[in-house]
């Protein structure tokens, strides 16, 4: 089953008031930034704010209104060509790199360009909608989703290029806890089942459900903290090739990498850049904004391996939902809770798995330009799992497949150990 192929899916009522819920929450997660702000492309891979906003407007636009209503009148003629994100179908786009350089429309254009794709949808689900078109609004609910994550993300990056290093936001700073110990929680492995089950929305990329065989294994308690990652940097961890896939160490090289991506060594402490300003290191918070390169060099520096993807699921499976997920008043990662067996599957920090993003088995993207949405990515990305502190909570499940190249690290990416028994 693909995220469109027919099941239930939620009436206009629940639909309606689900959407005014997630776009207010999208301007909310906007309103602490200023248009100058909300204009900067600091790197290739980051998107103005103001670019998200517009983004997340094109797409039900496009995709729902175009289609639903006979009478929809676009709001602007080429917001087309410079808020399609990849959708080849659909036509040409502005360069993902060069976004930083469109200074108009301005971020009060934007509201008044939302405004107005908000009133159309409260007149489609103000009446009587189809099936497709209700399964497409709740797709697109689930992409604005995507994109409140990735503001954050991007707008964290945006900061940390500004020499003043201004805050997000003014968040107090947690008193440093102690560290819980790293216990091991222990998978006899055989034949799991893995993958979405049809029940409420997934993506298509989480589909169709499928055996997996798992050889026995077990898989650390937590996930990695700053403070065992300080061991690592001081273990010459970034000066041992012996550690590293080749292409890891000669992105190490090339990149000058020494720590975390946001971690500055000054004055004899290590501190790093958040959302909120820059702080001391927390020892005992999950190490955060790490690539695929340094999680797999780390996980064979101490001895062990990183999780596949199935092996990471079928321990969420059994997890209950109510991790450390977006809460626009705590935006950082928070040390592991106390307890006993896996903690903090769900949050804080999104989890590399050593697999590759591939298709399952029987995978069929679905039919025009929404099969754009995940399939053609499934090369040169690695799986993460288990969402982040800037995750919608009602975004996440256990079959959820994040995806990213294995040098990125702006995003907030952690690791958790696995091993064989």
């Amino acid at each position: 089953m693909t995220a469109l192929e027919p099941r239930t899916v939620p009436g206009c009522a629940e639909l309606a008031e689900r959407y005014d819920a997630v776009r207010a929450l999208t301007e909310r997660l906007a309103s602490p930034l200023s248009p100058e702000d909300q204009s900067i492309q600091s790197a290739p891979e980051v998107s103005p704010t103001k670019w998200h906003r517009a983004h997340t407007s094109w797409f039900f636009e496009t995709f729902v209104l175009a289609a639903a209503l006979a009478d929809y009148r676009e709001f602007h003629p080429r917001f087309g060509y410079l808020f399609n994100s990849y959708y080849n179908t659909v036509g040409a786009q502005f360069p993902r790199n060069h976004r930083g350089v469109i200074s108009r429309p301005g971020a009060s254009e934007i509201t008044e360009y939302r405004t107005h794709v908000d009133s159309a949808m409260h007149h489609l689900l103000g009446g009587e909608s189809d099936a497709e078109t209700l399964r497409l609004v709740e797709l697109g609910l689930n992409h604005e989703q995507q994109h409140q994550e990735l503001l954050l993300m991007d707008i964290k990056h945006v900061l940390s290029c500004n020499p003043l290093r201004p805050g997000y936001t003014r968040q107090s700073t947690p008193e440093p806890t102690a560290t819980p110990p790293l216990t091991w929680s222990e998978h006899p492995g055989g034949f799991v089942e893995v993958g979405h089950d049809g029940v409420g929305f997934a993506y298509d990329n989480e589909q169709p459900r499928h055996q997996a065989w798992l050889h026995p294994f077990a898989l650390a308690s937590r996930p990695v903290t700053n403070g065992e990652w300080l061991e690592f940097i001081d273990n010459g961890g970034y000066r041992r090739p012996e550690l590293w896939l080749s292409d890891g160490w000669a992105t190490v090289q090339s990149e000058g990498w020494h720590a975390p991506l946001y971690w500055e060594h000054r004055d004899g402490e290590w501190q790093v850049f958040t959302l909120s300003g820059t702080r001391p290191v927390n020892a005992a918070e999950p190490v955060c904004h790490i690539s695929y390169y340094e999680a797999d060099a780390y996980a064979r520096w101490a001895g062990a391996r990183l999780p596949t993807e199935f092996e990471w699921e079928a321990v969420a499976a059994d997890q209950p939902l109510d991790g450390r997920l977006l809460d626009p008043d705590r935006l950082h990662p928070r040390a592991a809770p106390d307890g006993r067996g896996p903690r903090q599957m769900f949050g804080d920090v999104w989890e590399w798995t050593g697999s590759a993003y591939l298709p399952y088995p029987g995978y069929q993207p679905p039919a025009g330009a929404i099969g754009e949405y995940n399939g053609k990515f499934m090369v040169n990305q690695h799986v993460l799992r288990g969402g982040c502190f800037a995750t919608p909570p009602d975004h996440m499940r256990a079959t959820y497949r994040n995806f990213f190249p294995p040098a990125a690290r702006w995003m907030f990416a952690g690791m958790r150990l696995a091993r064989p028994l």
